[in-house]
């Protein structure tokens, strides 16, 4: 019996209600749906042709069969249909058999049913479901997801905008920001990557076994199939290719993918950084009731989310940027080799799925240590050295930048020294004043604005 403790996958196992949307789009039964959907639905298209005579005259109940077939297919059906692939080796063709046995009931297709999968190559059917597969993902499932999570950052954001947090460039102590918009920088950067996927245009063929129409111009030389082709695929929200070889050239899927890729890659960044947030105080997590951290420290409370988060990210990248540099490269007119990688289209997605959940997860029970970045930036005034020489350099003081590195360079410097500093400058008494002014809490430029403008 299969069941989530014996899957290999850990999709199909321990993540398997964190993937499940994705499992009526992307299973076995999936594809077969699909399947069974663009055979009926060419099958209609094909009979709205009037340059097809033998398909004119149908009765309504003969669309309406095709219709309730394009609408869904059973478990059973789904069954039925693997069944007859054993005996076939041919899983397009065990569809083509299921769909005319179903026309059977229908008088008037008796006489017609061998217009099921009419000129038709098996990839004229699969670009579709699998562009109709990545589509619904996408739309239906991604794209939500992935809204939920900037918005989560983007709260997160808003309420500390006004936090001063201390930078760290080389891990080093560096110019003030505020923690609101170091998480703005993460929400900004996911919008728009966000746009960039959902600007990437699914495409789909129905052009016969090498992308000419042959068979199709022989059997009907004075239908534009062309024309015909472009209005298949557009009625199922999809874009025309017009050039392909036997199969589609999959340039959009690897567009696609890689721009999923660089969503988790700034996801990927975002995990670190909470990670060493974490690490360092900024952040405290909520202690979940009965939850273990270490199986020998009591005391410990992991950032385990976000580090499930980083490790799903990359399984699901290194898929996706396989699957966009290989599908995209086919020998001559067709080989095989894209069939079986197309297998793990949904694989990818999932692992970003799985992630982007365990990163909400991870959002959701962080607390901000407001105490602790004040501490921070307390025991670090040497911070004030960067604008104290820019104004020196603004009202003409000679080697203000070296004055500063000899004051403070590997050095703890303390409030007092620092102003007494400044009092010494030779620039004007409201610059000087200004300076004295200034604290590393208070140095955070136009951070706060950004965070809230985000």
């Amino acid at each position: 019996m299969t069941t989530s403790l014996n899957a290999i996958s850990p999709i199909d196992g321990r993540y398997a209600d964190k993937s499940a949307e994705l499992r009526p789009l992307f299973s076995e039964r999936g594809l077969i749906r699909q399947r069974v959907r663009v055979e009926a639905l060419w099958l209609k298209a094909l009979a709205a042709e009037s340059g097809i005579v033998e398909l004119r005259g149908l009765p309504s109940e003969a669309l309406t069969v095709l219709d309730a077939l394009a609408s869904g297919v059973t478990d059973a059906d789904a069954a039925e249909i693997k069944r007859t692939e054993r005996e076939t080796n041919h899983e397009v063709k065990a569809v083509e058999y299921f769909v005319k046995s179903r026309l059977d009931a229908v008088p008037a297709w008796r006489s017609r049913r061998e217009f099921v999968h009419f000129a038709c190559t098996s990839e004229d059917i699969n670009n579709l479901c699998y562009a109709l597969m990545l589509k619904e993902a996408r739309d239906q499932v991604l794209l939500s997801r992935l809204d939920t999570l900037i918005t989560r950052l983007r709260t997160l954001a808003h309420a500390n905008a006004a936090l001063p947090m201390m930078s760290r460039t080389h891990g080093q102590p560096a110019t003030p920001t505020t923690l609101g918009k170091e998480i703005a920088n993460f929400a900004y950067r996911l919008q728009r990557q966000r746009s960039r996927f959902m600007a990437v245009t699914i495409e789909g063929k129905i052009n016969g076994a090498v992308g000419n129409f042959n068979a199709h111009l022989v059997a009907y030389p004075q239908v534009d199939w062309a024309s015909v082709g472009r209005r298949f695929v557009e009625s199922l929200g999809l874009v025309w290719n017009p050039y392909t070889t036997q199969i589609e050239p999959h340039d959009w899927t690897a567009e696609y993918f890689d721009a999923l890729a660089r969503i988790n890659t700034v996801l990927i960044d975002l995990c670190r950084d909470m990670w060493g947030y974490i690490s360092i105080g900024y952040f405290k997590q909520r202690v979940v009731a009965g939850e273990v951290g270490s199986s020998t420290m009591p005391h410990k409370v992991n950032p385990i989310d976000f580090e499930n988060g980083e490790g799903n990210l990359g399984i699901a990248n290194a898929l996706l940027r396989f699957l966009s540099d290989k599908l995209p490269v086919s020998r001559w007119q067709r080989d095989l080799t894209d069939s079986t990688v197309l297998r793990n289209i949904g694989v990818g997605a999932a692992h970003s799925l799985i992630a982007w959940k365990s990163i909400e997860r991870g959002l959701d029970r962080v607390e901000v240590d407001g105490a602790r970045l004040a501490d921070d930036l307390e025991a670090n005034w040497e911070l004030l050295a960067e604008p104290i020489q820019t104004v020196m350099r603004r009202f003409g003081v000679e080697n203000a930048y070296e004055q500063l590195k000899a004051l403070t360079r590997g050095q703890r410097i303390t409030p007092a020294s620092l102003r007494q500093f400044v009092g010494e400058l030779a620039i004007p008494d409201e610059a000087k004043e200004a300076l004295l002014q200034l604290s590393p809490a208070t140095y955070i430029g136009l951070a706060e604005r950004l965070a809230r403008d985000v």
